[in-house]
């Protein structure tokens, strides 16, 4: 068995793992354990029931979180036409079509999110064994595939976060950075498990949340009462 750090056997001292804490208190709690010697992400981790094998059972959508997560990311788009021009002008950070296309093709990745228009998935269907286990293949779902591109530009710009349940039927998402205040940090995390709860599939039955967890990146998870939170997001 691997041996824990001194820092966090001093961090394990502070949670109890027996009580089920409040949203709020979790958040509160989590940023205090981010002890790291970078400003860390502040993580939810929910175990839902519901089966990922099924189809009609994924859970995958996006959210715009209040005070963003603290991280500027890099925004491709592809497009074509007088489209180019709109994602120029919306400040994306690369623009282009089938170049674009190529180049990722070749292994550049230097980006954080792509956004394609609707006529150019035939060639950005070619990425899917790329950007796919990167979870960037631009999708109608969680509208980064659209010919809206301003708002789909500023929207991942101001924050606008992707989650989808794993294999393992959680979902991992972080909420923002620990140096946020605690406020912010709770509005985030309030925002991020509302949209989770309303992502719920028709076809789950049953417990839809199993459990709710908060944690920093290097640190110790927080277990949250979920029936609790459930209700403070419905209030």
């Amino acid at each position: 068995m691997a041996k824990r750090s001194k820092r966090y056997r001093a961090l394990l001292e502070k949670v109890d793992k027996n009580k089920l804490y409040g949203l709020r208190e979790a958040v509160a709690l989590a940023k205090e354990l981010a002890t790291a010697k970078f400003d860390e992400s502040l993580e939810m981790h929910v175990r839902l029931g519901v089966d990922p094998r099924h189809a009609d059972q994924q859970v995958r959508s996006t959210v715009v979180l209040p005070h963003g997560t603290g991280i500027t990311k890099r925004v491709v788009v592809i497009a074509s036409g007088e489209k180019i021009k709109e994602a120029q002008e919306a400040d994306a950070d690369f623009v282009g079509g089938d170049d674009i296309v190529q180049k990722i093709e070749g292994g550049w990745l230097d980006f954080e999110a792509v956004i394609a228009t609707p006529d150019m998935m035939k060639s950005v269907g070619r990425l899917g064994r790329i950007l796919g286990p990167r979870g960037m293949m631009p999708s109608a779902k969680t509208g980064t595939v659209t010919f809206d591109l301003a708002t789909a530009v500023k929207e991942i710009k101001a924050g606008k976060v992707e989650f989808r349940v794993d294999k393992f039927g959680i979902v991992h998402n972080a909420f923002g950075k620990a140096s946020f205040d605690e406020e912010k940090l709770y509005e985030n995390a309030k925002a991020l498990f509302g949209a989770i709860l309303k992502a719920k599939p028709a076809a789950a039955k049953g417990q839809y949340v199993k459990s709710l967890a908060i944690a920093p990146t290097m640190g110790v998870g927080v277990k949250v009462d979920a029936a609790a939170a459930q209700k403070e997001i419905a209030e």
